[in-house]
């Protein structure tokens, strides 16, 4: 009940005092409901320093032994130098926050879709995606929560790709009286700035469970779109130019698409200063820093010197408990980050700042067992999966890792072929010692937001865990898309 408490009171800092009514559907509480808080400690060795049992590549790992839960030392590990350097220039650029927020000039009406919104209410209303006069207009739900203090313009986006369901289920649980509403964790009398809530972006993709728009376009390429284009141009261009656009940051909300499963991560450009701060104020462990791909909201709306992350957990067509209770810790993190809600943001033990991976394949066809699941922590030479034939009984493949990593994504897809995919793996060559002490039983990262929240402490820096290389095509998911597709399938 630790992160559940969080979640709907505001902080002990906070002075102010509700009274709060917690008559929690069970439905609910299968979302927000945590595991018992984990008993913390910390030590003081050196935590940069590698594993001396870790195997090499000519002898098998032993068997995945139990592991107890502790909280990780810290570690200073860098990011690699040419891109720090472009990273550190952007943070240098930061300035003082706009003088709209300042709040000795009071608060002004939210204008949106040609309606003033008073400061301290909420409105629920509908966007309509097309101008017709005739026909289907695609009216999506949008929840906007104005302030009563002056601040930033945050949007929560959900389901641009219409068969991701995290999204839509996390945002729907936080418009629901549990979080939203008078001493809930949204207030609008204690909210500064105002809150944008789009839980269905791609409402024609929705109702048909499929990814793309009926016209069979991918709208998060398709951005900032054109009036006088095709359906998703002309969709993508009302959104960027009323709702994008007029923002200060954006969080997009994403599942890995069909056939695979990923494990919670944020995906942003961390040379994007703004960006920057509110992928690390999420409060998860893996950041994965990358420009986006052509035709992308966040690579847009970065262009633009607008904000704008994605957070990826799950798979589509499932809604995975784990993924939605994180990104709904994730985006009140962010919301406390921005000083917009009273408390203060929880921070994880240790963040991962990737900048390449690896990608574990087949070389043979059949049926797919994987045995080591999205967030796994795998050693080299570790048996990951086996294939099998169902022509050929008796006979067995084994996948095994190239390297010892972080495993961010995995195959759900029982059938492969030689060269599919099997799993996504961060290499993880320094902070080996510190990633092993945030493992579960099954040899799992636990993620933070998912097990309870860690102690907010105000003197402490958060060190990095970098992981080198490149994105193999050119993005994160470009391996999982077509054939001589570069950087075409990322922030799936």
């Amino acid at each position: 009940m630790k992160l559940l408490h969080r979640l709907l009171t505001p902080s002990l800092h906070d002075h102010r005092k509700p009274s709060l009514k917690l008559n929690i559907p069970k439905t609910v509480l299968r979302i927000v409901l945590i595991h018992e808080s984990l008993g913390l400690t910390v030590s003081d060795g050196d935590s940069a320093k590698e594993d001396p049992t870790s195997s090499s590549s000519e002898t098998k790992p032993p068997p995945r032994a139990k592991k107890r839960r502790f909280a990780p030392i810290k570690i200073a590990n860098q990011i690699p130098m040419r891109r720090r350097k472009e990273i550190e220039k952007a943070l240098g650029e930061v300035g003082e926050s706009p003088t709209k927020w300042s709040r000795n000039g009071g608060t002004k009406n939210h204008v949106f879709m040609r309606k003033r919104i008073k400061p301290g209410t909420i409105r629920h209303m509908e966007y309509d995606l097309l101008d017709v006069q005739i026909g289907e207009s695609w009216p999506v739900p949008i929840s906007v929560i104005h302030g009563c203090r002056p601040g930033p313009v945050v949007t929560l986006l959900g389901a641009i790709h219409g068969d991701e369901l995290v999204g839509p289920l996390a945002l729907t649980y936080l418009c629901g009286p549990n979080f939203m509403g008078p001493d809930r964790v949204i207030d609008a009398d204690a909210l500064s700035g105002t809150i944008r809530i789009v839980p269905i972006v791609n409402l024609p993709g929705y109702r048909r469970m499929m990814r793309d728009f009926p016209d069979g376009r991918d709208l998060n390429r398709c951005f900032p779109g054109k009036p006088d284009s095709n359906t998703t141009s002309r969709v993508a261009h009302k959104l960027w130019s009323k709702l994008i656009s007029t923002s200060d940051y954006v969080v997009d909300l994403h599942s890995a698409a069909k056939g695979r499963t990923n494990i919670p991560q944020i995906r942003a450009n961390l040379a994007h200063a703004s960006s920057n701060r509110i992928a690390r104020s999420f409060g998860i462990e893996t950041i994965l820093d990358s420009k986006g791909p052509r035709g992308s909201m966040r690579r847009v709306a970065n262009e633009e010197d607008i904000a704008c992350i994605t957070y990826e957990g799950g798979g589509s067509d499932e809604a995975d408990p784990e993924s939605v209770q994180i990104s709904m810790y994730g985006i009140i993190n962010l919301l406390r980050s921005l000083r917009m809600l009273p408390g203060y943001p929880s921070k994880p033990r240790f963040r991962i700042l990737a900048s390449g991976s690896v990608w574990i394949r087949s070389d043979q066809g059949g049926l797919l067992d994987v045995l080591a699941p999205a967030g796994s922590f795998v050693e080299e030479g570790e048996i990951v999966a086996t294939i099998t034939d169902p022509e050929l009984p008796g006979v067995q493949h084994d996948v095994v890792s190239p390297i010892r990593g972080l495993l961010i994504s995995s195959a759900t897809h029982p059938f492969v072929n030689s060269g599919s995919p099997i799993g996504h793996l961060l290499p993880v060559k320094r902070g080996v010692t510190t990633l092993k002490k945030r493992l579960d039983d099954e040899g799992c990262l636990i993620i933070s937001g998912s097990d309870g929240e860690p102690p907010w402490r105000e003197d402490e820096e958060i060190e990095d865990i970098a992981v080198f290389g490149e994105w193999s095509g050119g993005s994160p998911d470009a391996e999982w898309g077509p054939a001589g597709s570069t950087d075409e399938e990322e922030d799936n």
